[in-house]
């Protein structure tokens, strides 16, 4: 099993919502059964309870996955997830005395960041190439690292070509076992013939 960190990104809904003197930020932070383009010809998504198995993890939501800008954190209950049908939801409670955190939350409110990501290690996952040539990467199981609001949804470039590097391993191992396939297959042939001529 490769253990490597991963980002993918969705645009978001987020809403902010105050109660009283309390301020949150909700929305989903992933979505299943969405497909993602890494780069062209070269997709991702995630199936539906992927991260379910991490939900009981003390899981951060960061700011643009900086550690440094901690939003909450499930082990003390200033960030809620929970996945449904749809995807992972989260609700982060705002510290009121961050004034980081209240300028996050001002810029989301006033719709300049709409987008959002989270980290994750694959544990289980398929690799389909499709008959278009394009690849898609079907992730049905991971370990959900943190989830970040962030200002521009795009891949880093190690992440693509790591994509890339695991598309083109699958395609090479699946290229081997045909033509293992048919050489057993020849050599039958030629075992049948053989007796044939005996």
């Amino acid at each position: 099993m490769k253990i490597e960190n991963r980002q993918m990104y969705f645009d978001a809904e987020f809403k902010t919502r105050s109660e009283g003197e309390e301020k949150y930020l909700e929305g989903y932070f992933i979505k299943y059964g969405v497909e993602t383009e890494l780069s062209r010809g070269f997709y991702e998504e995630i199936q539906r309870g992927a991260v379910d198995g991490s939900l009981s993890s003390d899981i951060r939501c960061l700011f643009n996955h900086d550690s440094a800008v901690v939003l909450g954190r499930t082990s003390n209950n200033t960030l809620e997830l929970r996945s449904d049908d749809v995807g992972l939801y989260g609700r982060v409670k705002i510290n009121p005395n961050d004034k980081q955190a209240n300028d996050i939350y001002a810029r989301i409110e006033r719709g300049d960041i709409n987008a959002c990501s989270f980290g994750f290690i694959p544990k289980d996952e398929d690799i389909e190439h499709r008959e278009d040539g394009t690849v898609k990467f079907i992730v049905r199981d991971a370990e959900l690292i943190e989830v970040s609001p962030v200002t521009f949804p795009a891949y880093p470039q190690t992440v693509v070509n790591a994509r890339k590097k695991d598309a083109e391993q699958d395609k090479q191992r699946i290229f081997n076992a045909k033509k293992e396939q048919l050489r057993r297959k020849l050599n039958v042939i030629k075992t049948i013939d053989d007796s044939k001529e005996d």
